[in-house]
């Protein structure tokens, strides 16, 4: 029984890890696709371009840490193990803050103005 569990919450993980990387090879060519044929009379086409390409590489990020929490939870937790995981989310969080940054030019936790 055990088995058969770890088996399935493996393929979660892969699964969820799969998605992760098709939402970022597929988010840069719905980005590039919207930049070439969604034209702005105002030039704001690359902004558009750098926010559609920072969107699909953070939520892409954001699957793989999952996927990668599911696996290391499903496998013998040792010491070793968990100090990868959060090696990996560490780095990734820091990846999707500076992307975030980036992106909306403040902070997560700062207030969004009013009108915005």
């Amino acid at each position: 029984m055990h088995e058969t569990v770890q088996y399935y919450v493996e393929w979660a993980a892969l699964i969820i890890e799969v998605a992760g990387v098709s939402v970022m090879v597929l988010g840069p060519i719905f980005a590039i696709w919207r930049y070439i044929f969604d034209r702005h009379e105002d030039g704001s086409n690359y902004r558009t371009f750098r926010h559609d390409l920072g969107k699909a590489i953070l939520l892409g990020l954001e699957f793989l840490v999952a996927g990668d929490i599911i696996a290391t939870v499903s496998t013998d937790p040792t010491m070793n193990n968990v100090l990868v995981l959060g090696l990996i989310v560490l780095i990734r969080t820091f990846l999707s803050l500076s992307l975030q940054v980036e992106l909306e030019g403040k902070w997560p936790w700062e207030k969004r103005e009013i009108g915005t």
